[in-house]
């Protein structure tokens, strides 16, 4: 088929992300029959260009083409109608070997967990670009190995081994150390959260507890909500458990009350950064956590508390009340893992009553335990006081570091770039002007020298504009203000190089190629 393609009917409707709506128009294109099996679909950037959205937008409306069976893309060639009644094969499936044996027939056997939509992602954004020797990471959200405790860590673990020999270096209890659970459960109290270690279950990291809390309440094709843009972990662990993800707006308060009664009715669950929110560094007001508790408590939608930057206050303003200090049916999540060793890999859930032990039951189901000697080593650190001193020298080092940063984005961006300092946790968002990609910018950068995180790998919802992720946690003051150097000359380039025509999407018309 040559000629014009019609507009898309795409409705605008902020209940359901912009991917689904253009992978919607196209499938039902392909079902009247005005898209025969075998035409070509337009490159996804020509696409994107008429529809006055990023090229990432359609690359996931036609991988969830792929995946109905409705297309088949061929690398080299592009996007074909497929077939009515053909089965879609996994995007990654293994290839046959080199010598020609086909070995076992893999694109049948994976999983679709195995081929969603996160591994596009993070291929799409790790695709080959040639990196400097002497980049500068602004993008490794962890601490630098000089403020690593390792002295006290290495006392800790000595006095367990010597001391508990027995303990830390057999199988640990299903729900974690129970000297771990009180000390944590002590630390919450002086937040305001009554949290008895009853309560509390230990995993692998808040990663791992935000999994099984997901595996508790999700099954294949539940709602979930997020923010519009949230950790690109929970992402990735919601579309492996086959939920439909959407996400709603935000303003400066955080997350806007879901008022549409058809997106409460279906929603299984909200999932919500409350301090310094990853990726943007903000804070939800105190206000607005009371409106999404009294809307939760309204609609019967449970709320997951993810508290990854406890702790990391730099400015020393009073942290609003927790979530789960306000209402204990709110599931809240810890890790020590950016406030002290990422390698310690331990985290925690408060459960609302009655669930620990399924909570309990579906982790030891996944990994029979967390750790007990790094259990035993960081309820010794804890009880010898060793991670208030921790915080006392490092907390002024980061903030350092963050007003380091922002006197450097001062200085070398360039007009139109956007952004506030954060007053708590290690990340600072910056808002690319309108028409600059942000996958684009990554790319530039890393050639550049310079690693920071696209907006691609956060945006729930497809709608948000696009933005990077500044991590100031990992590199010293001298290389953060190199790196936004280095940052400022590849946008001031791009923002050269801007086309100055945009259409609108509803009256978007695209040639065949």
């Amino acid at each position: 088929m040559n000629g014009l393609l019609p507009k898309l009917d795409i409705d605008g409707s902020r209940d359901k992300p912009l991917y689904r709506q253009i992978a919607d128009a196209l499938s039902a294109r392909i079902q009247s029959g005005d898209l025969p099996a075998g035409t070509r679909l337009p490159p996804t950037r020509r696409l994107a260009e008429s529809l006055s959205t990023h090229r990432n937008t359609v690359v996931r409306a036609f991988e969830l083409l792929v995946d109905k069976g409705y297309v088949t893309s061929e690398v080299g060639r592009g996007t074909f109608v497929a077939a009515q009644g053909t089965a879609p094969a996994p995007r990654h499936a293994p290839q046959p070997a080199a010598d020609g044996s086909s070995g076992k027939p893999w694109a049948r056997l994976l999983s679709r967990a195995a081929t969603s939509e996160p591994w596009a992602r993070l291929e799409r954004v790790t695709r080959g670009v040639q990196v400097p020797a002497d980049v500068i990471n602004l993008s490794r959200m962890q601490p630098s190995p000089a403020l690593l405790p390792e002295q006290q860590l290495r006392a800790c673990l000595d006095a367990v081994t010597r001391t508990r020999p027995g303990d830390a270096l057999g199988y640990a209890p299903r729900q974690g150390v129970a000297r771990l659970r009180e000390q944590i459960s002590r630390d919450l109290a002086t937040q305001g959260i009554d949290a008895s270690p009853e309560a509390i279950i230990i995993t692998s990291g808040s990663q791992q507890a935000l999994d099984v809390v997901a595996r508790l309440l999700v099954n294949p094709g539940d709602l979930v909500l997020t923010e519009a843009r949230t950790y690109s972990g929970a992402l990735n662990i919601f579309e492996v458990l086959g939920a439909e993800l959407m996400g709603i707006d935000c303003d400066a308060d955080g997350p806007i009350v879901p008022t549409s009664p058809a997106l409460t009715s279906r929603a299984k669950s909200l999932y919500v950064i409350p301090n310094s929110r990853n990726p943007t560094g903000t804070t939800m007001s105190l206000e607005r956590r009371r409106e999404l508790l009294a809307w939760s408590a309204r609609a019967g939608v449970p709320i997951i508390e993810d508290d990854y930057g406890a702790d990391l206050n730099l400015d020393g303003d009073p942290t609003p009340q927790a979530l789960r200090s306000l209402d204990s049916d709110v599931f809240y999540l810890g890790t020590f893992s950016k406030k002290l060793i990422p390698a310690l890999r331990v985290g925690f859930v408060v459960s609302p009553a009655g669930l620990a032990k399924t909570l309990v039951g579906l982790k030891h189901a996944m990994d029979l335990g967390t750790s007990a000697l790094l259990q035993h080593a960081l309820a010794e650190f804890l009880e010898r006081g060793y991670l208030r001193e921790h915080l006392q020298r490092t907390l002024p080092i980061y903030r350092a570091r963050r007003d380091a940063l922002a006197e450097a984005l001062t200085a070398y961006m360039p007009q139109g770039v956007a952004w506030n300092a954060p007053r708590r946790g290690v990340v600072q968002w910056l808002t690319l002007p309108e028409g600059l990609d942000g996958q684009t910018i990554y790319d530039d950068a890393r050639r550049a020298g310079v690693l920071v995180s696209p907006s691609t790998l956060y945006d729930a919802s497809d709608r948000q504009s696009n933005g990077l992720r500044l991590a100031f946690c990992y590199e010293p003051e001298e290389r953060l203000v190199e790196g936004a150097k280095r940052l400022g000359e590849v946008i001031t380039r791009a923002l050269s190089r801007r086309p100055s025509r945009s259409t609108t999407r509803t009256e978007a018309i695209m040639d065949w190629v």
